[in-house]
């Protein structure tokens, strides 16, 4: 890609920037929220059309005005949020648009066939007559994955993929990635994960605000100067907090059980434990144990099938969404798009969506609109959250770790006793992390109330003060992260430290 230029409204979003690829070849993109980094490879898979700049394979100038000008040419893309139909079957979804057909019937036997030697050929297990909305995250990347390798695809582009993934499924994805690379295809692969850069990439190039910073061999460079690169400063890789003591139960959870909506057993079975002020309590565990229906339940967004859950004293069990944020809840949610944002609104107008109905906000029942533009100028600019227009971006358009960014931002803003916090730093780069776990310890110095759920487990050890490990619905054990150890942490999110009480008690 040479001399790509491609423009927004109110931004440049790739600044004359030359990326090269080799073949076999792992090629991390590095960069901060916004940097252009998503929207380079929307260029060369032709999801938009650069201004300036051309794109070359195997030394011939190619145009690419459309994703199938792109698969033609052998790229295939799994973008951060997937493209994939939720009603239809995985087999349905990989051929989707390479139909295999026979006198307009479509041949799923010969495809079926096909898409199972592919996927055990890679170590990619998936079951070709699952629905999409069925199956877990981790699968739906499977399927993303080998949508490209049913197409024959030799040059792989991976955005962002481990965003959300388990450690265990990372570490199966960079496996096969490596695998890839053996075999002569060349993978583009985007993160913000430095550790990722070093295990699985021959070569890393860095863009900072849509502008080209520098291409280096990651075997002859480190985390701390990929960083430094990134975001023009030193980063702080570890988490600065003061003891603090704890204050009242701000948060109580008695005996809650929830239903699972997959399968006949509950989801989170009889749990129990209190948040005080003042302390980071972090829910650990793999993900599908139970996290998802559990902050479901606390939220408001599902009801318990028993149990109680009191607020600052207040029994909240069955309030409303409203009446929960109202009592001094705030919530940052595992999935922005679905529970954290609307999309087509204005970034101003998602910005109050906790509180527009406040006096501040409106007057008679009518919005305030100059007062919700003088918030949203001062949360975007202290909380840094980068948009081409400013408060009136529509919000779809901005990248995902500024839409983290504004949802931070609304949530801790905003009144409360308890955050919760769920996967607060997913696809966010190290400067975004940093900041955010300063307001996570912010929130706590000032004597509120933080509940973390987070996979990322350095997160857990270097964040918490308290860690409830969650395996099958249950809490298997309460640890202290100053006397813990990862590997400790691992083997009760495995269960095999339950396992093994149990065991000692059966033997009496």
């Amino acid at each position: 890609m040479l001399n790509i230029t491609k423009e927004f409204p109110g931004i440049i979003a790739n600044d004359n920037i030359t990326l090269k690829l080799k073949r076999g070849e792992i090629h991390a993109l590095l960069g901060e929220n916004g940097a252009g980094k998503s929207t380079l490879m929307s260029v060369l898979f032709g999801l938009y059309q650069a201004e300036k700049g051309e794109i070359r394979k195997n030394e011939e100038v190619v145009k690419i005005n459309n994703p199938n000008d792109a698969n033609a040419l052998g790229i295939g893309m799994v973008h951060q949020h997937f493209k994939l139909v939720e009603i239809f079957t995985v087999l349905e979804n990989i051929i989707l648009g390479v139909e295999p057909n026979k006198m307009g019937f479509i041949e799923k036997k010969e495809a079926k066939k096909k898409v199972m030697e592919l996927s055990e050929k890679y170590g990619l297990m998936v079951d070709p007559d699952a629905l999409i909305e069925d199956i877990t995250v981790g699968m739906q990347q499977r399927v993303e994955i080998l949508k490209m390798l049913y197409r024959n695809n030799d040059i792989l582009i991976f955005d962002e993929p481990t965003a959300v993934l388990t450690p265990q499924e990372i570490k199966e994805l960079l496996q096969i990635m490596k695998g890839f690379a053996k075999e002569g295809k060349s993978i583009l692969f985007i993160t913000h994960k430095l550790n990722e850069i070093m295990e699985v990439a021959d070569r890393c190039t860095v863009l900072r605000k849509g502008k080209y910073i520098g291409t280096v061999d990651v075997k002859d460079t480190t985390k701390e100067e990929l960083s430094r690169m990134m975001v023009g400063r030193d980063i702080n890789f570890t988490v600065d907090k003061e003891k603090m003591e704890t204050g009242e139960v701000i948060l109580s959870v008695r005996n809650l059980t929830v239903a699972s909506k997959t399968h006949k057993n509950n989801a989170v079975k009889n749990v129990s434990f209190d948040v005080r002020a003042g302390e980071i309590v972090c829910l650990a565990g793999i993900d599908g144990n139970g996290q998802t229906e559990f902050v479901n339940a606390l939220t408001g967004l599902e009801k318990p099938s028993s149990g109680s859950i009191t607020l600052c004293g207040k029994n909240i069990t069955k309030s409303s969404v409203r009446q929960r944020s109202i009592a001094g809840m705030s919530h940052i949610p595992e999935d922005r798009h679905k529970h954290g944002l609307v999309l087509d609104y204005k970034l101003e107008e998602n910005l109050v969506l906790q509180r527009y109905w406040k006096p501040e906000f409106q007057k008679r029942g009518f919005i305030k609109f100059d007062a919700v533009r003088k918030y949203a100028e001062r949360l975007i600019e202290g909380y840094d959250i980068r948009s081409g227009q400013g408060p009136i971006t529509i919000t779809r358009s901005m990248s995902g770790g500024n839409q983290q960014k504004a949802i931070i931002a609304r949530e801790i803003d905003k009144e409360h006793e308890l955050l919760i916090a769920v996967q607060p730093t997913r696809g966010l780069d190290v400067g975004a992390i940093e900041y955010v776990h300063k307001q996570l310890v912010a929130r706590r110095d000032a004597g509120k109330a933080v509940f973390l759920v987070s996979l990322e487990l350095e997160e857990v050890m270097n964040v918490s003060d308290r860690i409830l490990v969650i395996y099958e619905g249950e809490i298997v054990g309460e640890l202290d992260p100053k006397i813990t150890t990862v590997q400790e942490l691992g083997l009760y999110m495995s269960g095999a430290k339950r396992d093994i009480v149990k065991e000692i008690n059966d033997a009496g």
